[in-house]
């Protein structure tokens, strides 16, 4: 369930935010201001004029709306309406903006503005680009280009919610920015498998979700979030020290641990560990020392940690497969691959979450699914076990500033 802030809470997240921005605790762990994109210069950005578009007078000009066509240039338009060559380079030598015509996007939208039903040539076109960024082509005496910021309004959410189905599904349901449930995803990957959610497991967050002309543009930010898995309430809590931004748990461990839970997103199990399972080709008993993840051909497939890759290669039954040592102690298999990454090879270092290969089916198997499988010590062992200890714990000296956040985004979050 979704709702607005009552003044008790809005006034507690405000003393938070105002806490951590004077104190750094959460100092650049999100990007805020929306004119500091890249090629953008906020001095050619045209600003907002109320009852305006895009800063003109839309009522004294006649619209004519269009899209960019499939390999259509953007100087095949000005041709159209009666433009020379020469003076389409005069108008972008005399941009002001970012417009890049390399970049120009089939299905973007396009209106040419005309003065009157009589006149020879547009006086003026608007290219929408993105959500976010527009370019205004003046063909009147100032004759060149100019960006057009719209407006990002960023507004502060608390949501609830409890799990039926799926984490997908719940955020549906409780009218919330799906997307919600990647960043979740992500942010508790390493401490709840989200393969094996529960019904009945439930999620409380405080999170930023920019908006653009009325429309969403994505979560921008999270500042506190309380997941319910199996009964346990994990807390996750943003902190920065050393310069380094991360999420935590109560105690001030991070979340982010040797290990991720599981190599791919959004899946299902279709088989688990097991001393003796019938071989489904086969038909035999024997051992399955790894879990299945059903996925469609082509998923993405990450390392659970950082490693050494030390071999890719097709092995009989297992297929394509990739095999990663993370130290003395753990090594990791990943079997039954369409294809490895680029740059996937024997020798290779990988970092926690880097593509190594996508699902596929081949050696010996009955469709699309990843077998992962987990080593301690070169013996196999069931993955969905594995405790993997925490990383980068808030230091001794962060400790008081940390209980501070905590307790307010905890309170926060308790109070949704």
């Amino acid at each position: 369930m979704k709702r607005s802030f009552s003044f008790i809470t809005g006034i507690t997240l405000l003393q938070f935010l105002l806490f951590s921005l004077i104190t750094g605790s959460c100092k650049e762990f999100y990007e805020s201001s929306p004119t500091e994109s890249e090629g953008i210069d906020s001095a050619s950005i045209v600003p907002a004029t109320p009852g305006k578009l895009y800063g003109l007078v839309p009522d004294t000009f006649i619209p004519e709306h269009g899209k960019i066509g499939r390999n259509q240039l953007i100087s095949d338009l000005f041709l159209s309406k009666g433009f020379s060559y020469q003076q389409i380079e005069q108008m972008l030598s005399n941009s002001t903006g970012s417009f890049d015509p390399r970049k120009v996007r089939f299905g973007s939208s396009f209106t040419f503005f005309w003065s009157s039903d009589t006149a020879i040539k547009p006086s003026f076109m608007i290219y929408d680009h993105d959500n976010t960024l527009s370019h205004i082509f003046r063909f009147d005496s100032l004759f060149g280009i100019s960006d057009y910021r719209h407006e990002t309004i960023r507004e502060i959410k608390t949501i609830k919610g409890t799990i039926e189905t799926s984490l997908w599904e719940a955020m549906v349901a409780s009218e919330a920015n799906p997307m919600l449930a990647v960043e979740l995803s992500e942010i508790f990957a390493w401490t709840i498998d989200f393969f094996g959610l529960q019904k009945g497991d439930a999620f409380r967050v405080i999170y930023e979700e920019a908006y653009t002309g009325g429309k969403s543009v994505g979560i921008t930010a999270i500042y506190g979030a309380l997941f319910t898995h199996a009964g346990r309430d994990i807390l996750a809590i943003p902190f920065m020290q050393n310069g380094n931004a991360s999420f935590y748990d109560e105690e001030g461990n991070s979340l982010r641990k040797a290990f991720l839970k599981a190599p791919l997103r959004f899946s299902r199990i279709s088989s688990g560990y097991s001393s003796g399972r019938l071989h489904p080709i086969l038909k035999i008993v024997r051992p399955h020392h790894g879990i299945d993840y059903a996925a469609p051909i082509g998923t993405p497939v990450v390392s659970i940690g950082d490693g050494r890759v030390t071999s890719t290669a097709f092995e009989s039954g297992a297929g394509r497969i990739v095999r990663i040592k993370h130290n003395s102690v753990y090594s990791t298999a990943y079997l039954h691959l369409s294809s490895f990454a680029k740059g996937i090879a024997a020798g290779v270092y990988v970092n926690q979450g880097d593509v190594i290969g996508y699902v596929g089916s081949s050696g010996l198997s009955t469709g699309p699914h990843l077998d992962f499988r987990f080593y301690k010590n070169g013996s196999p062992i069931n993955p969905l076990l594995v405790e993997s200890p925490p990383v980068e714990p808030v230091s001794e000296e962060n400790q008081t500033r940390y209980k501070i956040v905590k307790d307010v985004v905890s309170s926060v979050l308790r109070n949704i």
